[in-house]
């Protein structure tokens, strides 16, 4: 899958975030909107994220699954860099501080 290839390839030179999002799933919209209150445009140019439609491409996060290990759970917030997971978190789990303190070990 190009989409993600390209996403681990980025996780090479620094952090990439995978938020895995359900359009259909009220959780995974506060979640979504949970994240995007908090997130900084200075985050920005420390990670780069992604935002998975499961609706559209569960192919995707399936394969996510496989290549990281890490169980689909829907929403879920992964943060890879080089071939380390740094965080995972899923549903109300997903806490922008945290992820900003796993950033902080890439």
């Amino acid at each position: 899958m190009p989409e993600l290839e390209a996403a681990l390839k980025v996780s090479q030179e620094k952090p990439v975030i995978l938020f895995k999002h359900s359009t259909r799933c009220s959780i995974s919209s506060n979640a979504l909107s949970r994240l995007e209150r908090k997130w900084e445009s200075t985050t920005d140019e420390k990670v780069q994220l992604y935002l998975l439609d499961l609706i559209r491409h569960r192919q995707i996060s399936d394969e996510i699954s496989v290549q990281t290990g890490v169980e689909h759970e829907s929403p879920q917030l992964i943060v890879l860099h080089k071939g380390r997971i740094l965080y995972q978190a899923s549903h109300n789990g997903i806490v922008y501080e945290e992820i900003l303190e796993s950033l902080q070990a890439a």
